[in-house]
């Protein structure tokens, strides 16, 4: 007798004809705006290598070197014996970088979230999300057993409101970058509600370290914000970096606090040596080669205008996340397969990752793009959307 526990095929055939599958294409190139997709060479319009450094020469140089000296694998977690001096000088210039007194090493992002928020607060306690926040800060507020509540996105009256009626402890979370609209959090804001009403405040900036800012800084820099306005950030260094893991930057107190309690860095292996070597070169690079960033917002610049003149409706970003909303979620599917064909790979964003009836098609630029592929992918939009 068949159990039917397993029977999920009419669960997939549904999300199926909703177009809501999701599937995966095989890459057989180095990461950059050139990637060999499928069998064929396409433009990437699709990655979160905002600067151009996953492939960088120098990077991918000590990554090898890093390998030799410390091998492969980490061995441990960093609380027994996976906790190397290249993860130690990483952590040290991410805290210099970031302005903060010290930084801790995570192996991914989704990983910072969970352990971070869920070591902040517990089920006396309230945590106020965005209602458009990464999946990981969602459900790090769920597993944290605190009261969980979502504000409107971008609404301080409806968060104002809510904090007001809070009991105990109140963590306001929040992305700096949001991942699928590319708008920007009113931090200015939430700085001075978290003040207001003696609440912890929580940025995740991993889509604007590296961008945003003139050295790269993010979203505090961006709006020249102090440490003590937003005394607890989130970064990844699968993005802008170009490398892989996250950390998170605050006091003393808080990181001493994450490395007794935070469960997702206590349990976990420690990412491999020879990925923080790599990231520490991302990083002199990241703050030196300030002509990635310029170029970058040349770049959206011209996308945009563009778009414009398409007609293209596209959303409110000034960063390299350019969505274009469709609406329709096999709509946007069948556009993005058709610019496929055309030689540009910029993926469909659907339900559950956005709202229903707001599926886009998700552009993003690297500091690598050149301007006539810019000009290309525009002549491609207006092919398939017209």
């Amino acid at each position: 007798m068949a159990n039917s526990f397993y029977d999920i095929a009419g669960q997939l055939a549904q999300l199926k004809q909703q177009g809501l599958y999701r599937s995966r294409r095989l890459v057989d190139s180095p990461q950059g705006v050139l990637l060999k997709v499928d069998g064929k060479q396409v433009i990437n319009f699709c990655s979160n290598d905002y600067l151009g450094l996953a492939n960088h020469p120098e990077v991918v140089a000590r990554f090898k070197q890093a390998a030799d000296q410390y091998g492969v694998g980490s061995g441990s977690a960093h609380l027994i014996c996976g906790h190397s001096s290249a993860h130690h000088a990483l952590e040290e210039e991410l805290a210099e970088f970031t302005g903060r007194h010290r930084a801790l090493l995570f192996s991914t992002g989704y990983m910072a979230n969970l352990g971070l928020i869920s070591a902040l607060v517990g089920r006396s306690d309230t945590v106020l999300e965005d209602r458009l926040n990464h999946a990981s800060l969602l459900d790090g507020g769920l597993l944290s057993r605190a009261q969980f509540q979502r504000y409107r996105h971008l609404e301080d009256n409806d968060l104002q409101e809510k904090l007001a009626a809070c009991t105990g402890k109140a963590l306001i979370v929040s992305d700096g970058v949001f991942s699928m609209d590319g708008d920007l959090a009113d931090m200015p804001r939430l700085a001075e509600l978290a003040k207001q009403y003696q609440a912890g405040l929580l940025v995740d900036d991993a889509h604007g370290l590296g961008v945003l800012g003139k050295s790269g800084g993010g979203i505090v820099e961006h709006y020249d914000l102090s440490t003590d306005d937003v005394p607890i950030l989130m970064g990844t260094l699968g993005k802008a970096f170009g490398t892989f893991g996250a950390f998170v930057a605050g006091s003393d107190d808080l990181i001493e606090w994450l490395i007794q309690k935070a469960r997702s860095y206590v349990f976990t292996t420690a990412m491999p040596s020879a990925i923080a070597e790599a990231t520490r070169v991302s990083l002199r690079l990241l703050q030196t080669e300030v002509w990635r960033r310029e170029k970058l917002q040349h770049l959206i610049s011209r996308f945009k205008a563009g778009a414009q003149q398409q007609g293209l409706q596209l959303m409110d970003s000034v960063t390299a996340i350019q969505p274009i909303l469709i609406g329709d979620s096999q709509r946007a599917v069948d556009m993005s397969a058709a610019l496929l064909a055309q030689g540009f790979w910029v993926s469909a964003i659907r339900p559950p990752t956005v709202p229903v009836g707001t599926a886009r098609l998700r552009v993003t630029f690297s500091a690598e793009h050149e301007y006539h592929q810019v000009d290309a992918l525009l002549d491609a939009l207006g092919k398939v959307i017209a």
